[in-house]
């Protein structure tokens, strides 16, 4: 085990890795603000819909949020330029943490994903060579790192491209008919919106999505299928990023890449000066050895169950949303809402109905109606404004919902009072009423 963990490789994959992820993660925080993010997610609207647990996180009044973006995009630069890496990875992880469970109306896996490798690479030497720290503190400069550096970033991936593949399968992506809505979204696409909605396209996009994420780790471990891996891999998350438009990730993913290729290949594309492969192979065992197996052991046992928890739940996920969160559910399946919400005053017992729509965002308002987390924040969200007003009420939702091409069903019970309800994190939610038979296919009328 000593010699697999603990065995000093060369370290040219990881400090490239550094040098790009904190170029990505500097866009991020600087593009956020350029293209209007931190306006329509944290500055516009009243409130946000934080992570329920976390209400104490709320965006800074005023112009506050840019600022506080506009300092993650300086620490990605001290990521980038290797300047007090640890400090600036540590402050960049704190923050992006604070906007991931401070918001989740612009939730996805990439930032879920952008949030762990943030920590993940605290720990990591990533600032012994081509770094300023390395320039400034030579005694820190050296040319490798313990093998267990690479084996559990590449672990992380492969459990991020296993999940992604597994929850693939099912019958609206397995006929590609999920496909098919996706790219009906993209046919004012400047000259390829036409090309996008030719049926042999979907059935691709479907097929070869399953099949890149489960096998794209395999085949770049592979030294024979390497090259050619990597060449798919740049074309697929192209793709991606032109079509479905989905920021840095796509980058970030062709940049793994780096943990695969050997440090020759490295250093004769990207490191010419470097001209030092470490070869040595010295087995360094630290004194912390117990703590960091231990720390890496409950990591990834926690990375592999969290994404199964959702067979726990009573009924369907893609119906519940219970679990759909933190499990790399990956663009699946389309959804939308119908709602209508009502308040009853509970000494007159008046009810009337409540125009919700005045309270949120354009963005929260096509968000809230099929997520019962979301629908359940508003709720208490309802009740509290009331409260303020002198009035106490309970707040009853007609919710419809549609998945993929299927109908519109009720998904909350009408007679529960959702600003009485308590949310449950690890138990199953019975005002959400159970999923139709085949809810997510269209009925066939005769």
């Amino acid at each position: 085990m000593d010699k697999i963990l603990f065995r000093h490789i060369d370290n040219s994959g990881l400090v490239l890795w550094r040098v790009v992820f904190g170029l990505l993660i500097t866009i991020e925080g600087f593009g956020a603000i350029a293209t209007g993010w931190v306006k329509r997610t944290l500055v516009d609207p009243e409130f946000t819909f934080n992570f329920i647990g976390f209400e104490f996180l709320q965006p800074l009044p005023g112009n506050g949020m840019y600022f506080y973006f506009a300092l993650m995009g300086i620490f990605g630069l001290g990521v980038m330029f290797g300047y007090r890496y640890r400090f600036s990875m540590a402050a960049y992880a704190l923050m992006w943490t604070g906007v991931y469970l401070m918001q989740k109306t612009s939730y996805n896996n990439h930032y879920y994903l952008m949030m762990l490798l943030c920590w993940i690479m605290v720990f990591l030497p990533a600032n012994r060579w081509f770094s300023l720290d390395a320039r400034f503190n030579p005694k820190i400069k050296s040319p490798s790192m313990p093998q267990w550096v690479k084996i559990f970033v590449i672990l992380q991936i492969g459990i991020v491209y296993a999940y992604a593949s597994v929850a693939k399968l099912y019958p609206d992506w397995l006929d590609a008919s999920v496909a098919a809505l996706f790219m009906s979204g993209k046919k004012s696409y400047w000259l390829i919106g036409e090309f996008l909605q030719q049926e042999w396209i979907h059935w691709c996009i479907a097929y070869v999505g399953i099949f890149f994420d489960l096998l794209i780790v395999p085949l770049l471990l592979w030294k024979r299928t390497r090259v050619v891996a990597f060449w798919i891999s740049v074309f697929f998350h192209l793709f991606n990023s032109i079509v479905f438009q989905i920021g840095i990730f796509p980058y970030m993913s062709i940049a793994f890449s780096f943990f695969f290729f050997s440090p020759e290949t490295l250093q004769r594309w990207f490191l010419q000066k470097r001209n030092l492969v470490y070869t040595e192979g010295k087995v360094v065992v630290p004194k912390m050895k117990p703590l960091i197996i231990s720390i890496m052991s409950a990591y990834l046992i926690v990375q592999v169950a969290l994404p199964l928890r959702h067979w726990f739940f009573k009924d369907d996920v893609l119906w519940t949303e219970e679990a759909h969160r933190l499990s790399w559910r990956m663009m699946l399946r389309t959804k939308r809402g119908m709602l209508t919400v009502w308040v009853e005053d509970k000494e007159t017992k008046k009810r009337e109905r409540y125009d919700f729509t005045a309270l949120l965002s354009p963005k929260q308002n096509r968000n809230v109606r099929a997520k019962p987390d979301l629908l359940w924040q508003l709720a208490q969200r309802i009740e509290k404004i009331e409260l303020e007003k002198g009035r106490n009420v309970a707040v009853y939702m007609d919710v419809r919902v549609k998945v993929n091409n299927g109908e519109f069903h009720r998904l909350i019970d009408l007679d529960t009072d959702l600003a009485a309800e308590e949310w449950h994190h690890f138990k199953h939610h019975e005002w959400i009423l159970p999923s139709p038979e085949d809810y997510h296919k269209k009925e066939d009328k005769k």
